[in-house]
């Protein structure tokens, strides 16, 4: 199967590596290509490597998602987690997840000194 969505994400955060794990995972299709960012620029991607590395990004469809709705687009290529990335196709549901992703990159770089 050719991947329906490519991941973008940093390679040296603790948190973002267990929970690339978890969807490498669930991933039993093979529909999500995984980009280590942390490792050095991805020529095939659009946005710049610090860009990258500050919010989560994901690529469906020739769209590039960042935030929220990047996890939603890598939620729709897993069957398990695709309803709750069909449900971010509303905007109320994506807000209100946007809202709470940009709560977590605040605490972000406290939680990573206890997954180091």
């Amino acid at each position: 199967m050719t991947a329906l969505v490519k991941v973008w994400f940093d390679g040296a955060c603790p948190l973002c590596l267990r929970e690339i794990a978890l969807m490498r995972r669930l991933d039993k299709r093979g529909a999500i290509t995984f980009v280590d960012v942390a490792e050095g620029a991805d020529p095939s991607c659009p946005i710049d490597r610090a860009t990258l590395l500050a919010r989560f990004h994901a690529e469906e469809a020739g769209v590039v998602y960042s935030g929220a709705a990047a996890f939603a687009a890598m939620w729709r290529a897993i069957p398990l987690l695709r309803p709750l990335g069909l449900a971010a196709r509303n905007a109320a549901v994506l807000r209100v997840l946007e809202a709470a992703y940009l709560r977590f990159l605040k605490v972000r770089p406290r939680l990573q000194r206890f997954f180091t």
